[in-house]
């Protein structure tokens, strides 16, 4: 059998091998060439995932066939999830790639900087604090001088009308990043490798949200509720799946048809009337050297033949070549170049038929070992395609290396003959292991660490590497790049693709991120070390910051195959005088030590998904007194309220609905409902009636926050008295709490709660406090952010009957995981309010 050469590199400098290569159809060629044709280029600024509108995009991505932007500033880390329990971090990978699902069906393209959504903020001034105003503006003006934007388009004012003071810092910074830009003295560190970029004008895309509107007749507007036929599809429509894959966030969106208007208002650069790139040449006219190219598309459009579509590679062939050729010492030029080359290519792979798929037989791999690889290739039209020779060809790149060869002759593509390879590489000792990059090191509460800045420019990075398979054709050299991914059948899904991953040969698993103890007494732990291959034999290190000790009764451990898993029993003993610590693990094997820990995150609507961080675990001492420990718990969208009980001693059941049916509710001391449980749980107000009358009876039924909004309109009543879920809250985790009523058991029963009770919280006092409450209700604490009314609905309690009722938008959702002793103290207090 003849041989081909595959190059692998680590190529991250291009968003190419980053997905699987979408299989046009006779409409998205047409509609490819007819963006090919056009140069003209729009960013799109905000703060947040789901910021976007996908409307526009969808206008100006497949109607005006530009080259669109989205810049989210954050990646949506410090939002809620309406999906699991995934909170910070994860929470912001799950997100980012909801983003890119969004822009595969918008046709946009995605952009981060490297500040964290740390919660929601009430002011810009509150936000440029965590964020590091100068070190987020240096990251939007690269963006702008590497994506080169005719137009830059936000979403919010600099004025406030946004309502998140994340929302108001995403337009201050796009405005002073639209001069900065364009301003050799600033940010002049990047002029290294980019150039200034001046941007003709900016606008603020208008809106009228719920009761704020801020369009007006006067300010330029477009419609942009038109019909694509290519694509079979209104904008509308377009714009619905694109933000309905913001499934966290509870954003699926109506299908809307018909016109719909958007409105610009202009902040800087030349005035605008009818159009938001008046004056703009968006063709390849806007060069005299690229002006022939012009018509040689518009010939390859007009004899375009959608069953015939091979008929256009001798005119794409030909363009490619001209693409080429054009002078790369003009950076504009060079900038459109570069974009069109690969559209190009894409247009030719799609014309040709030309299939070409490369997979690895596991889904991951262990530096220094070998990678054996598959590599599909099917010429499905009739064209002239050739494999290029190339003889004893050796590389090493990125960790990768291999010494296959092709044969000296060429040879033709047959139609529709599928060409299977297989071959190897070997991974070296120094190779990378797989994470998200912004991941890689430790960051703060505003501002990810991101040493290699290169990589700001890019959602995401393939770290392991693309395979370059070599053509020609009609005698023109034609790489096809393919991203290195495992291939697998899932039984209910079908074919599944996942990245491949680069992992340790081991990895840690620390059962709770937050060990509370309660008293002195030792804790015995069980910590997980899995394989990543085959024959992994060492021993697990545990060691304790600030004293105390943790023994393991057995810490060696071998593992026959990969995916085994040791189970390692070991046991913390505090010490005397202790109030938080630290748990460090590690293995060692093969006289080499392995520190990394693996959090995988799955969902039906993005790709697997995984996070590698350091094995560790907080260690917290609380001064807790407790008297009924039997809760139930009635899950709602995901928290780890029920697992942090359970750590501190309670007794806890998962209340399902079929138990909430038959079970006989009075063993309980306490009944939680989980985080917007009556927002994701249609049946659960059908059990209010004997949750009542459980209260009725002498039990205490604690309901976390719910919403109150389009995301999670509540449809039933949540407590036997009236008060109504408020978008009010209090962001600031120090702000200070008053006690209105000092005396109230919540406060003193079975822990007596001080103002200490709420030192080191974390992200925000809480969300969705009550308001409109009623007369039967007492309100416990009060709180305000800086500049702000008081805020009495955090925590309200209503004694119905022998029992109680409470509602609490106090953010226990975050502090518990996180340890924070005065949340655990208050927390037990309203599981063991007395009954009346």
């Amino acid at each position: 059998m003849k041989k081909l050469i595959l190059f692998s590199a680590l190529l991250f400098h291009s968003h190419l091998f980053l997905a699987q290569q979408k299989t046009l159809n006779s409409s998205e060629i047409l509609l490819g060439l007819q963006k090919l044709n056009t140069l003209g280029s729009v960013l799109y600024i905000a703060a947040h995932p789901d910021d976007e509108n996908t409307r526009l995009i969808s206008y100006l991505a497949n109607e005006k066939k530009l080259r669109v932007g989205y810049l989210s500033l954050t990646r949506g880390d410090g939002g809620q999830n309406l999906i699991g329990k995934e909170q910070g971090d994860a929470l912001g990978l799950i997100r980012t790639q909801e983003l890119l699902a969004a822009r595969k069906i918008d046709g946009a393209e995605q952009f981060f900087t490297r500040a964290v959504d740390f919660g929601f903020s009430k002011t810009p001034e509150e936000t440029f604090e965590f964020w590091n105003k100068d070190s987020i503006l240096s990251d939007v003006v690269r963006i702008i001088r590497t994506f080169k934007p005719d137009v830059i388009i936000c979403r919010f004012p600099t004025t406030g009308e946004g309502g998140h003071g994340h929302h108001t810092a995403s337009a201050i910074l796009a405005l002073e990043a639209y001069d900065a830009a364009a301003d050799k003295t600033k940010f002049p560190e990047q002029l290294n490798y980019l150039q200034t970029w001046q941007a003709r004008r900016i606008f603020w895309n208008t809106f009228n949200f719920g009761t704020t509107n801020t369009t007006a007749e006067n300010q330029l507007k477009m419609d942009v509720g038109g019909f694509n036929p290519l694509l079979g599809k209104s904008y509308g429509e377009i714009a619905a799946e694109s933000r309905s894959m913001h499934k966290s966030q509870g954003m699926g969106a109506a299908k809307q048809r018909g016109s719909n208007f958007e409105y610009f208002k202009l902040l800087k650069g030349e005035p605008a009337t009818n159009d938001l790139f008046e004056g703009i040449n968006q063709t390849w006219t806007r060069f005299a050297e690229t002006a022939p190219l012009q018509k040689m598309i518009d010939s390859c459009i007009t004899n375009f033949n959608p069953q015939k579509s091979e008929n256009s590679v001798n005119s794409l062939i030909k363009i490619y070549s001209k693409i080429k050729e054009l002078d790369e010492t003009n950076a504009d030029i060079y900038y459109w170049q570069s974009i069109k080359w690969e559209e190009c290519e894409n247009l030719l792979r799609a014309c040709t038929g030309l299939f070409v798929e490369v997979y690895a037989d596991n889904y991951s791999a262990i530096p220094n070992s070998k990678i054996n690889i598959t590599a599909q290739i099917v010429m499905r039209n009739n064209c002239n395609i050739e494999m290029r020779n190339v003889l004893n060809t050796l590389f090493s790149v990125g960790g990768c290396s291999s010494n296959d060869t092709v044969t000296d002759e060429k040879f033709v593509l047959k139609q529709n003959q599928l060409y299977t390879f297989k071959y190897s590489v070997f991974l070296n000792s120094e190779a990378k292991f797989s994470n998200p990059y912004w991941l890689n090191e430790k960051h703060n509460l505003g501002i990810y660490t991101v040493s290699n800045r290169h990589l700001l420019n890019y959602a995401e990075v393939d770290w392991i590497g693309a395979v370059t398979l070599l053509f020609t054709i009609n005698d023109v050299n034609f790489p096809i790049f393919k991203n290195l991914t495992y291939k697998s059948t899932d039984p209910i899904k079908g074919e599944v693709y996942r990245p491949l991953e680069i992992l340790p040969p081991a990895t840690i698993n620390i059962p709770e991120k937050v060990f509370v103890f309660t008293d002195k007494k030792p804790k015995t732990v069980q910590i997980v070390v899995k394989a990543n291959t085959n024959n992994v034999k060492g021993y697990l290190q545990l060691v304790t910051v600030n004293n105390g000790s943790i023994t393991a009764k057995n810490s060696n451990f071998t593992l026959t195959a990969k995916g085994d898993e040791a189970v390692i029993e070991a046991t913390i003993t505090p010490p005397k005088n202790f109030s938080e610590g630290k748990l460090l693990a590690s293995v060692n094997i093969d006289g080499k030590t392995y520190n990394q820990s693996i959090q995988r995150i799955e969902y039906d609507h993005i790709p697997h998904q995984f996070i590698l961080s350091d094995a560790e675990a907080k260690l917290v001492y609380v001064d807790l007194k407790k008297t009924g420990t039997k809760i139930g718990y009635i899950p709602g969208a995901g928290d780890d309220v029920a697992e942090c009980l359970t750590q501190v001693g309670f007794n806890v059941t998962i209340l399902t609905d079929e138990l909430l049916a038959k079970e006989n509710l009075s063993k309980y001391n306490a009944i939680v409902t989980g985080i917007r449980a009556y927002n994701t749980n249609e049946r659960l107000p059908l059990f209010n009636d004997k949750l009542f009358e459980y209260v009725k009876n002498g039990g205490n039924l604690i309901v976390q926050y719910n919403t109150n909004s389009r995301a999670g309109a509540l449809q039933a009543k949540i407590g036997m008295y009236p008060f109504t879920v408020s978008r009010d809250r209090v962001t600031d985790e120090n702000s200070e709490v008053k006690f209105l009523n000092p005396n109230h058991a919540a406060l003193n029963t079975p822990n007596k709660i001080t103002e200490k009770d709420f030192e080191n919280w974390v992200q925000e006092r809480g969300i969705y406090f009550a308001t409109d409450i009623d007369k039967n209700y007492e309100t416990i604490l009060s709180m305000h952010d800086k500049g702000e009314k008081e805020h009495n609905g955090s925590l309200i309690i209503a004694k119905y009957g022998k029992g109680n009722f409470v509602y609490t938008g106090l953010a226990f959702f975050r502090e518990l995981p996180a340890g924070v002793p005065g949340a655990y103290r208050l927390f037990t207090n309203l599981l063991n309010l007395p009954k009346n």
